[in-house]
């Protein structure tokens, strides 16, 4: 490797923990800004959040409306709605300050295979949150309010006088803004983290950290253990719990694929350069 190939970055420690110091200040500064600006149009987020139950409650005739049961509970949704916009909004400018701190200290073979998993991870975040926000929270919320019944009052009953039919009290939901936000939130961001699966488990395979062999090994345990976080990570319904498993998994055999085709690639280029060692003959020659 020559030494041109490396930005001449060889400061003490100080100067690094100086980078560092500025760098958060930045992400941070730009953080506050963009929760400031969300908090500005939290009322329009939180109407765009509520179109899947409003949409549920739609298609069974009933109004959407949510209540307040405390008096703060309203601030402190909107100081919710903002902060989360305002990471969602300022998610890039900290991105490029983390960038920045890291890429002088990378080799130029390093950016280049660095770079594309940090494009990645924020659109496989978003594909996660969009699938989980338009696909599964309208599915789930139509299970759960399939738990509503109307109420009905008792009737008398003309061959028995004095006796009535008994009643039936309703169900009707009446849902908290705090708890559906949290339950909302909750699912998007369930489902966009586990969409980083692949993201991670590629920047590992190109690491030589793992294998395709390797995973492909243990597939029977991912199994169980995508089951795990699908139970985890959604409410206690087991339609979330196999939509999050039917999304993952098919995840877990690309990022397989994907490796396969690092490992071909990195056996290739060691192939042309004579560098490359096949481990079954190597084992004979140690026999």
């Amino acid at each position: 490797m020559k030494s041109e190939d490396i930005d001449d970055s060889s400061a003490p420690l100080i100067e690094h923990l100086a980078e560092l110091r500025k760098r958060l200040i930045w992400s941070a500064l730009a953080f506050v800004a963009a929760m400031f600006l969300a908090f500005t149009v939290w009322n329009p987020i939180f109407n765009f959040l509520t179109w899947p139950v409003c949409g549920a409650l739609a298609e069974r005739g009933q109004d959407c409306g949510l209540v307040l049961i405390k008096l703060q509970e309203g601030f402190f949704v909107a100081i919710k709605i903002s902060m989360f916009g305002g990471l969602f909004l300022s998610f890039p400018i900290i991105a490029y300050q983390l960038w920045r701190f890291v890429a002088p200290g990378l080799y130029r073979s390093e950016k280049a295979a660095f770079l594309p998993f940090l494009i990645a991870s924020p659109v496989m975040f978003l594909i996660g949150a969009a699938f989980a926000f338009f696909v599964v929270i309208p599915i789930a919320f139509n299970f759960f309010l399939t738990f509503q019944q109307v109420g009905t009052p008792g009737v008398p009953v003309p061959a028995e006088p004095g006796s009535v039919t008994p009643h039936t009290a309703g169900i009707t939901f009446q849902g908290s803004v705090a708890e559906y936000l949290s339950l909302t939130i909750s699912f998007v961001t369930a489902f966009g983290l586990c969409f980083q699966l692949p993201v991670l488990l590629v920047l590992m395979g190109k690491a030589g950290l793992i294998s395709s062999r390797g995973l492909a090994s243990v597939r029977r345990y991912a199994v169980v253990a995508i089951l795990i976080v699908a139970a985890v990570a959604t409410p206690p319904d087991v339609m979330s719990q196999i939509i999050l498993f039917a999304a993952i998994y098919p995840l877990y055999e690309i990022s397989i694929y994907l490796i396969r085709r690092i490992e071909r690639r990195r056996e290739a280029e060691l192939k042309a350069e004579g560098l490359w060692v096949d481990d079954e003959e190597d084992g004979k020659d140690n026999a």
